[in-house]
């Protein structure tokens, strides 16, 4: 019996204020932060034709950060552009046009801690938003 109710309290909230659950990916190392041979750290994440990221977050630490963005998308037409401002530095790079089943990859320095929140600015007016913290 408890255990039946601890079943059913998991699945009554998705964790994120109501708001739809993110797509997931079959991929594990989405959103996994590794250490390039070079000494950069590497990231991919996912734009498929639902309006989100996948992972939408994930934290690096100080330093370079490339990050590869893969569009799984068969329809929609996708990018990725930090928020300007909006973090504790400013992130100028950006991937201004990502075609269904295109990658891009784009690389940067981050030297403080905090959160860098980044947008598809084709659908940001539907939440397809994400955030990248960098570990102090």
């Amino acid at each position: 019996m408890v255990a039946a109710a601890v079943v059913l309290l998991a699945g009554c909230g998705s964790g994120n204020g109501g708001a739809p659950a993110a797509t997931s990916s079959a991929d594990p190392s989405l959103g996994t932060v590794t250490l390039a041979e070079d000494g950069v750290q590497e990231v991919t994440i996912e734009t498929p034709d639902d309006y989100v990221f996948v992972p939408d977050a994930f934290a690096v630490d100080p330093g370079r950060v490339r990050l590869t963005v893969t569009s799984t998308a068969e329809q929609m037409t996708h990018n990725l552009r930090f928020r300007p401002d909006a973090g504790p530095e400013e992130i100028t790079e950006e991937i201004p046009l990502l075609a269904p089943g295109e990658s891009r990859t784009i690389e940067f320095e981050v030297t403080a801690p905090g959160e860098h929140p980044f947008d598809c600015t084709f659908h940001v007016q539907l939440g397809q938003s994400g955030v990248m913290t960098v570990r102090g």
